[in-house]
């Protein structure tokens, strides 16, 4: 009797007035208009919204029903839902005064060649699952590379490749792990334990997250001190001489992550110096320029990544500083072979004609998951639609702007300019005593109560982004609270910076009138 109430139950279902195809092209076209129109007038109104969301935690669990609804409901309220209880929740990324961490510009055609991609939605994990996603990718990397006047041995037309991955983290995971391997096959997979991986103080955390998944001992992680007389950039002598004190001590160097534009204050790790010293040891070299590789497009930038020849992978993120959305991290490397060698696996289910050749890309074999997003079809869009003129000129425009903001805070004597500004980040403070107080005096440190002023710019932070204009985020480099201004939304324009500066110069009145 039970099954016959459990069919019934299921009969009442499959009648229901409710059923729906969930491609039906015409329903499709209807609910696509609807929603792009949505995301047109969100464009049209953005710089109403708070930039930074100043809801409490919890708040959309005490808004939303408890389970999900047993019946469907319309696009219209769904997208009423939207409006009324997400949008207040976002923090506004896209907006011409969001300033924090690194910006994440979006355009037209990523958000367009973001559709094709989730419209097709193959899941091309080799070239037999979908030709054209392995080809165009390979095809755009090409492109790209070149763009960035990348060696030849880095691109496809030479004898090596690209492969578009999820973030920065995912691709050092990578190429950490080829590296290891490379290293392990020589000394023997006994000596785990020696293998030694090196940064610097200012490296972004990726690196100790990857090194930490890949096995490595967690003590063997050297973040080599920098200091302000290389502006935060890797000292080559300070990273011979940790590399020849860990040889002295038996262990075995074997990765260095060097960066072009680190995330506290955009510092540059002389590329070629450090390949010169890394090459002595045999040392894989990665560099990363997630943020600031975007700009090498551009002749009068293309000098921070010089020396790239004697890397061997280079990566920069497209989603962040290149109009193409989230995610699309670009992972050039001299030898896939060594990617592959770590990363293949080759299952009865997978084995194919095309496969066997070997003459074919299978990008499985080049990154930690098996499927994968069609994410060529947006970077392709992007480089198409605006060309490399325009692309070098969006770029120019942010780090225009950049310096008109720097300007600003260097003509009030109440604020100091941290770190030098090479491309669209302005990293500064406010002092407690005008002129006096400057924490930096001739690359050193000047005497006087740094944990006070840390105190003063920290709480300036937080009422600026209090007030819901503006968002920025901080630093702290050699112990000093730093406040970060990136420039490099899509929508921002100049009046937009001037307006930020004023934001920030009416909350440090305030504040400054009581401290």
């Amino acid at each position: 009797m039970g099954s016959l109430e459990l069919d019934h139950d299921h009969d009442h279902e499959n009648n229901s007035q409710f059923i729906i195809n969930p491609l039906d092209p015409t329903e499709f076209r209807r609910q696509g208009h609807m929603v792009i129109d949505f995301i047109a007038d969100y464009y049209q109104n953005i710089e109403k919204y708070q930039v930074l969301s100043q809801v409490e935690p919890g708040y959309l669990r005490k808004l939303l029903p408890e389970s999900a609804p047993n019946n469907p409901e319309s696009i219209d309220t769904i997208l009423q839902d939207v409006h009324k209880h997400i949008i207040p929740g976002i923090t506004h990324w896209q907006s011409p005064n969001y300033f924090a961490y690194f910006p994440s510009s979006g355009s037209i055609a990523g958000f367009l060649g973001e559709m094709l991609s989730t419209g097709f939605n193959v899941v091309g994990f080799n070239w037999m699952s979908s030709p054209a996603a392995t080809e165009l990718e390979c095809i755009v990397m090409d492109w790209l590379g070149e763009m960035l006047k990348l060696p030849k041995s880095f691109l496809f037309s030479g004898n090596g490749g690209g492969v578009l991955q999820g973030t920065t983290c995912e691709a050092i995971l990578c190429t950490l792990t080829a590296a290891r391997d490379q290293m392990l096959s020589r000394i023997g997979r006994e000596k785990m334990e020696t293998l030694v991986v090196y940064g610097s103080d200012q490296t972004h955390s990726a690196i100790q997250k990857a090194a930490k998944i890949a096995g490595i001992n967690p003590m063997n992680f050297r973040a080599i001190k920098t200091t302000k007389s290389t502006s935060f950039g890797l000292c080559p002598k300070s990273l011979r001489a940790a590399i020849d004190a860990d040889v002295e001590a038996g262990l075995v160097p074997f990765f260095l992550c060097a960066t072009v534009g680190t995330t506290s204050t955009n510092a540059i790790d002389p590329i070629g110096p450090l390949c010169e010293v890394a090459k002595d040891y045999s040392i894989w070299v990665h560099v990363d320029a997630a943020y600031a590789g975007s700009a090498c497009i551009c002749p009068e930038f293309r000098h921070f990544i010089d020396g790239v020849e004697g890397a061997n992978s280079f990566t920069l993120n497209a989603h962040k500083w290149f109009f193409t959305t989230l995610d699309c991290c670009c992972l050039w490397v001299k030898d896939p072979s060594a990617l592959i060698k770590s990363l293949s696996t080759n299952p009865a289910y997978l084995r194919n004609k095309a496969t066997d050749s070997k003459q074919v890309v299978d990008y499985k074999d080049w990154q930690i998951t098996l499927s994968r997003r069609f994410r060529a079809m947006k970077l392709w869009l992007v480089l198409r639609s605006y060309g490399v003129a325009n692309l070098r000129n969006f770029l120019r425009s942010h780090v225009k702007m950049a310096k008109l903001f720097e300007q600003l805070v260097s003509l009030d004597n109440r604020f100091e300019i941290v770190a030098p500004r090479y491309f669209a980040l302005v990293c500064f403070r406010v002092l407690a005593r005008p002129n006096v107080s400057k924490v930096y005096e001739n690359g050193t440190v000047a005497n006087h109560d740094v944990e006070r002023e840390n105190e003063l710019n920290q709480k300036l932070l937080e009422s600026i982004n209090s007030s819901g204009h503006v968002y920025m985020t901080p630093t702290v480099v050699d112990g000093v609270y730093i406040i970060r201004c990136a420039i490099g939304s899509t929508l921002t324009e100049e009046r937009h910076v001037i307006m930020a500066w004023k934001v920030v110069q009416e909350h440090a009145n305030a504040l400054l009138s009581k401290f």
